[in-house]
């Protein structure tokens, strides 16, 4: 009956089969099966799981170990390993292309493997017959070698995983290197920023002693590059140069000029790095040097791409904006605010004194702001210090004036033109901020207020502005402080006033004065190009120059309205961006880049 039972079970019931009907398993009601609950029951699909694999793996291990059912012998460095051809072919396609096609390997009983370890081989052998590997500090770059030359990725990316984990300032060169050689990019990359976070540490180690010039190059030169400071960088490039020093030598200037050196301590600049043997035995390094002592004495008016700080120091160039108003008529703002254009954040700073005067001139002095003039008590000067966060105030103008412009020149401060309430100036001044003392220079040959007015190639340039209530001077006068002269230079393109410029790599940029434009003028060849629109026309915009690109912010439009859009141009790209809005729309502000130190970003 139980054999009866298990047929029927396993049939589709049909009445005309008499055999079946007469059958006395039939006739139990038990065993009378709906024709539509037979859909689902009919199959069992069982598994055992990973678990049959498993075994069937154990045991094929236990046959190499007993040499049962082997067909090769592999041999590495004088070692035999009896395995199973089938088993290997499963695992690597390496194996399989060696079994299963004409080579000589395919029929031979011993094929012999050169180029790698016996130990590799017993590794990667355990892991075939076990689906298990013990990688560690001492066999993961053989067993990598091995699992990469056999093709198992599994293995392979487990080793880099493990070198990932592995990451240490003593190591992590060295693993760069190694990912480099196997086209390990994640693992190259992850070795790179781990450097580049951990630079000092590394830098104290052997495998740093080692790296390629174009490897330290990529190092030194990165804006990403943690240090607390900038002597950690000097102090690992001459590590490197004196470690083998007749070969490296001659790479010490290329090396430096990615060292920040004029953001070194004047200190540390004058005692560590002009008093070391070799710079002081190499005249090529000198033009570099000559570069950090100018920074020293002239401060931001100085520009070049070793003058700007890396973020980790904790200091980043930052716009300050100075006062100005939110609408026509209205009263001059107290804030003083900066912004910082890489996170796109703003901060106060102490308020500005003597808020209510308005038409004032601003400028920056190495790192701290000057304001001049203005109405009312319009002879006023005031310093902010970056440094403490206050206003001071200094030695007054000799003649009262606003609408007037400034500028910084060699390291002086140059008060420009302006009105005094009755007509317009020519009087120029200048301040000496070691004795505190305004001078009069030579007059400009044509009295304008509200100009725009910049410092470069070692001379002053006063753009435009208004001789008188109803014309705008389109003339540009030049002045030279060595000779105490003014000379007329091309005429720009357009006469206007309520304009502004800023000096970079040599070049003037203007822009205000409701053109809707961006003008260039280069005062080596003298002559004038439009270089960019802008997206709206605006008139006593600030301007700056802050991590080698020009920001505009605010200014107002013709309706008298104030703007609180900010652009940015890339001369290098040519192209033109709206950033995210100021806290609020302002015009006739003061607007100037300085090196702020925001401890938040190095020690959070």
């Amino acid at each position: 009956v139980d054999a009866a039972m298990v047929l029927i079970l396993g049939r589709r019931l049909n009445r005309e089969d008499v055999g079946v009907r007469d059958s006395p398993a039939v006739k139990r009601k038990v065993f009378e099966v709906d024709s539509k609950t037979l859909v689902n029951h009919d199959i069992f699909d069982f598994s055992s799981g990973s678990s049959h694999a498993e075994s069937i793996l154990q045991v094929l291990n236990e046959f190499r170990d007993s040499r049962l059912f082997t067909d090769v012998i592999i041999c590495v460095e004088g070692r035999e390993f009896p395995c199973h051809r089938a088993v290997l072919s499963a695992c690597s396609s390496y194996f399989r292309a060696m079994f299963c096609n004409d080579h000589r390997e395919s029929r031979e009983m011993l094929v012999e493997i050169n180029g790698i370890l016996a130990e590799a081989m017993d590794n990667f052998l355990q892991y075939v017959y076990t689906g298990k590997a013990k990688i560690t500090t001492e066999n993961v770059q053989f067993l990598f070698e091995t699992s990469s030359l056999f093709q198992i990725g599994a293995l392979r990316d487990a080793c880099a995983k493990f070198l990932e984990d592995q990451l240490d300032p003593c190591n992590c060169l060295g693993i760069q290197r190694f990912a480099d050689t196997h086209s390990l990019k994640q693992l190259a990359s992850r070795c790179r920023t781990y450097a580049m976070q951990n630079f000092t540490e590394v830098a104290q180690h052997e495998e740093f002693l080692d790296l390629r010039r174009d490897e330290l190059e990529e190092y030194i030169s990165s804006d990403e590059l943690v240090i607390n400071k900038e002597e950690m960088v000097f102090e690992a490039v001459m590590r490197w140069v004196y470690h083998d020093v007749e070969y490296r030598r001659p790479m010490l200037k290329d090396l430096l000029h990615h060292v920040r050196m004029p953001l070194l301590h004047p200190n540390y600049f004058v005692q560590t790095v002009e008093g070391d043997r070799l710079i002081q035995n190499s005249p090529e390094c000198y033009q570099l040097l000559h570069e950090a002592r100018r920074y020293h004495v002239l401060g931001n008016e100085m520009m070049s791409p070793r003058t700007r700080p890396r973020r980790s120091t904790g200091f980043s160039e930052v716009i300050v904006v100075v006062g100005g108003c939110e609408r026509v008529g209205g009263f001059n703002l107290p804030y003083t605010e900066c912004y910082d254009p890489v996170t796109g954040e703003w901060k106060s700073l102490a308020k500005l004194p003597e808020f209510t005067k308005s038409e004032y001139a601003v400028c920056a002095l190495r790192n701290d702001i000057l304001v001049s003039g203005g109405r009312i008590n319009s002879r006023d000067v005031w310093m902010y210090n970056s440094q403490l966060n206050i206003w001071i105030r200094v030695a007054s103008l000799n003649k009262g004036r606003w609408r007037h412009k400034m500028a910084v020149l060699l390291g002086k401060v140059y008060a420009v033109g302006g009105y005094d309430g009755q007509s317009r100036l020519s009087s120029v001044e200048c301040y000496d901020s070691f004795s505190n003392r305004w001078t009069e220079v030579a007059p400009m040959k044509e009295a304008v207020s509200s100009p725009a007015v910049a410092s470069c190639v070692n001379k002053l340039f006063v753009i435009g502005g208004g001789p008188d209530d109803n014309s705008c001077s389109d003339k540009v006068q030049s002045y030279d402080p060595e000779t105490n002269t003014w000379l007329l230079r091309s005429n720009i393109p357009i006469a206007k006033r309520c304009i502004t410029a800023v000096s970079l790599n040599n070049l003037i940029y203007v822009s205000g004065g409701l053109t809707k434009s961006i003008f260039c003028y280069d005062p080596i060849e003298d002559y004038w190009i439009h270089v960019m629109h802008t997206f709206s026309k605006q008139e006593s915009c600030g301007m700056s120059v802050c991590n080698g690109k020009i920001y505009i912010l605010g200014g107002r439009g013709e309706t008298g309205e104030a703007s609180d859009n900010i652009l940015c141009y890339d001369p290098a790209t040519g192209i033109i961006t709206g950033m995210a809005a100021m806290p609020r729309p302002i015009s006739y502000h003061g607007c100037v880049t300085i090196h702020r130190y925001n401890e938040k970003y190095y020690h959070s």
